[in-house]
């Protein structure tokens, strides 16, 4: 596919997130046509995969169901995942954008059904858990998924398996020649809202990760207390499927440290603080959280559910920066080890599991966009006069929590507007 598809009254955003999603939306509300592009099969991006959103603890289906409904409704906003910009020319208010789409297998006809993945036998790791379990080569991304369509894995095309899933299919929906391709857009400004991405754990070395089963980062916690996740919602240490009623989160694990991230990852505590609830889900009076921190970053409205958190019983809280972890051989359980820096007391305490507050980090280095714009030292694309009329969004900016993701995505949204406008001759 290629050729010019739009033109430069044309929105482009870049991310199918909660940030792109929201200022695709906003814009074509307001009647400016939007091209949505994705890198993986389906839109959600990382709020997608939370079990529960802080402070209220509701589920994020709600707000995923009420956007998606948005999407499919407006005829201004066109929709491309399995897309990755390739390369950004021109100036505000008239760039060409090349796309590159990778292959799905499976075309428009798809319902659904679940026949290929039925048909197939291989299995391969199942990045919406964060690999911590194992789905079939023909797959729905999650339930949720939009578009509604399976994905055939590029690693079992030209294998029996593929041809199985084109066999079972009755609606000639698995397309096994589809092809790379790569269009062309006309666009008059863009939103960079491409996300963030946990904060690689191995690197933390005292903290084995690598090394511990029972050491686990706080996104991979999500999707264990998720129903549909990889221990179907229940509560057990990786290591021998054991109930962890007894849990550590350790806080800045990767953050606000010169030898990984120097900044702040802003919804870290707010994390840890939020998780330390879902084992009272699970335990009740049985359940033991204990939160290891610097100090707690929780601003603005959400002081009052640290302070609720704070009176619960079954929750404690260590003021100290954890030294190192080990494992006890015979039973698995982790011990941190460190000074309480209250009451300088050596501890070393036993845990059944113990969670990483990861850090936060863009996706994509603001350093290597196409196109070239400013970026901070962390890589985050800083507002700047000269990056012309390419936007940030969301955590794509900063790290920020959904909500403040939400209200950076509609701001660059109307900036983009703003630009068309002027463009079109339109009054702003």
């Amino acid at each position: 596919m290629s050729g010019a598809v739009a033109t430069n009254e044309t929105i482009l955003v870049v991310g199918g997130g909660i940030s792109g999603m929201t200022a695709a939306l906003e814009a074509a509300e307001c009647g400016k046509d939007v091209v949505l592009v994705e890198k993986n099969p389906s839109l959600g991006g990382r709020v997608s995969q939370l079990y529960k959103y802080f402070p209220k603890l509701c589920h994020p289906t709600c707000g995923m169901e009420i956007n998606l409904r948005r999407i499919k409704a407006n005829k201004h906003l066109r929709v491309l995942t399995l897309a990755e910009v390739d390369k950004v020319e021109g100036r505000a208010g008239d760039y060409t954008v090349t796309i590159r789409l990778r292959p799905r297998y499976v075309n428009e006809n798809c319902t659904a059904c679940g026949a290929c993945a039925d048909a197939v036998s291989t299995e391969i790791d199942n990045p919406f858990n964060y690999k911590l379990n194992k789905m079939k080569a023909a797959y729905l991304p999650f339930n949720m998924a939009y578009p509604q369509r399976y994905v055939i894995d590029s690693s079992i095309i030209g294998t029996p398996d593929a041809e199985k899933a084109k066999a079972a299919c009755k609606y000639d929906a698995i397309d096994l020649g589809m092809k790379e391709q790569t269009m062309t857009l006309k666009v008059g400004a863009i939103v960079w809202a491409t996300g963030w991405r946990p904060y690689d754990a191995a690197k933390i070395q005292p903290y084995g990760y690598d090394r511990y089963d029972n050491v686990i980062t706080s996104v991979e916690f999500e999707r264990m207390m998720d129903p549909f996740g990889p221990t179907a919602g229940k509560l057990v240490r990786p290591s021998d499927g054991k109930e962890a009623k007894n849990v550590a989160f350790i806080q800045c694990a990767g953050s606000r440290d010169r030898n990984h991230l120097k900044h702040c990852s802003r919804i870290c505590c707010m994390a840890s603080l939020k998780q330390s609830t879902y084992v009272n889900e699970q335990f009740g009076d049985q359940a033991q959280s204990t939160i290891y921190y610097i100090d707690i970053r929780a601003i603005d409205r959400l002081e009052d559910f640290y302070q609720k958190v704070r009176a619960n019983p079954t929750v404690k809280f260590v003021k100290s920066k954890v030294a190192n972890i080990t494992e006890d051989r015979e039973s698995s359980d982790v011990i941190l080890h460190g000074v309480d820096t209250e009451g300088y007391h050596r501890y070393d305490n036993r845990h059944d599991l113990c969670v990483l507050a990861v850090g936060m980090e863009p996706s994509v280095d603001a350093r290597g966009i196409p196109g070239g714009v400013h970026a901070d030292a962390s890589g985050f694309l800083e507002a700047d006069a000269a990056n012309g009329a390419i936007f940030g969004a969301g955590c794509a900016t900063n790290a920020l929590d959904v909500n403040r993701a939400v209200q950076s995505a509609t701001a660059a949204s109307l900036r983009a507007i703003q630009v068309i406008n002027k463009v079109s001759g339109a009054e702003v």
